[in-house]
């Protein structure tokens, strides 16, 4: 029996020096190669799954030391989905803490100022981030809408255009808008006091939103505000291009004198006033052109095709600058 205790014994000694030679060289090897892998661990993905993921990249063995080691680490339920750059030569310890800790990669993702909902789902769904048309019904959805502080019946100018860095599997619909919605009521707290412009806040967006489409260049803005503020004042219609534009379905770049004529509740040559809301997401700048627009009388302007614009206070000195630039166009073929 001695003998036999005796051989028992030294058998489990071997064993267990065996196994913990086997999970030892585990625990201490690394990947082979250099450089950093991309790897992408989708939802729900169980610890076997993820295991043979990273066996596929190279990064470690997902074999049972993998299992046994994610075990008695306390990772099971602690390994996190996303996309992250894991470096070659790590051991699989320090593979696990990586995805344990959520470093997961960031993509810039940059919304330009004066894009419609409709027009910035599509960047978003070209990256794979959304499905556009879930996206734009969302914006659109009233009771989601108030969920995000907004009392109106959709997003439309309250989509504010920034860099967003966002995470593969991190995001959806729902989290892009909150996350921009986020973003404005940010800004809007910089701003000056609202009260000095004498409008609420649905209607300064809408007056930005008209200010971003009329012109790209930056120095215009608060001449484009005042010129339309001066319009509302004195009750004008403030025969705006761009918010008849926004009307039009599948618009085709060719505005005619029917459009200019058709009533909507966006053509602001048929009504008075503002449109009923923003005709796209507006940025900063035009935003404070609303909140400090320029000193000017002026109550025209027409395009002198390059950009830019020729301002009047009259509708006789207007008409003339339509008149020479027209010429100037049509001399140009353009």
């Amino acid at each position: 029996m001695r003998t036999f205790f005796y051989w028992l014994s030294a058998l489990i000694l071997i064993l267990v020096l065996g196994l913990g030679g086997w999970l030892g060289s585990y625990l201490l090897s690394s990947s082979a190669g250099s450089g950093v892998v991309r790897v992408e661990i989708p939802q729900g993905a169980g610890v076997r799954e993820i295991g043979e993921i990273l066996q596929e990249q190279g990064l470690l063995n997902g074999d049972l030391r993998f299992l046994l080691l994610v075990r008695f680490a306390g990772l099971t339920t602690r390994l996190r989905a996303g996309e992250y750059a894991i470096p070659h030569g790590l051991t699989p310890l320090g593979v696990l803490r990586v995805l344990e800790q959520g470093r997961v990669v960031y993509h810039p993702v940059t919304i330009p100022e004066g894009l419609t909902v409709r027009q910035l789902a599509e960047i978003y769904g070209q990256g794979g981030w959304a499905d556009p048309e879930r996206l734009v019904a969302l914006a659109a959805d009233p009771l989601f809408a108030r969920s995000l502080g907004v009392a109106q019946a959709g997003l439309e100018g309250y989509l504010f255009p920034d860099t967003y860095f966002l995470a593969k599997g991190t995001v959806d619909e729902a989290a892009l808008l909150k996350m921009m919605v986020n973003r404005f009521f940010q800004v809007a707290d910089t701003l000056p006091a609202l009260e000095e412009s004498g409008l609420e806040l649905h209607q300064l967006l809408t007056l930005a939103s008209i200010i971003e489409k009329e012109t790209g260049a930056a120095h215009e803005r608060p001449l484009i505000a005042r010129v339309f503020l001066n319009r509302l004042k004195r009750k004008m219609r403030l025969q705006s291009d761009p918010t008849v534009i926004y009307a039009i379905p599948a618009f085709n770049g060719n505005l005619t004198r029917a459009d200019l004529r058709r009533p909507t509740p966006y053509n602001t040559y048929v009504i008075k006033g503002l449109p009923p809301g923003p005709i796209c997401n507006p940025g900063r700048e035009a935003i404070l052109a609303v909140l400090r627009p320029a000193s000017s009388n002026a109550l025209y302007f027409v395009s002198k095709n390059d950009g830019t614009h020729v301002f009047s206070s009259s509708l006789k000195a207007h008409n003339r600058a339509v008149k020479i630039f027209q010429r100037r166009k049509a001399e140009s073929g353009q």
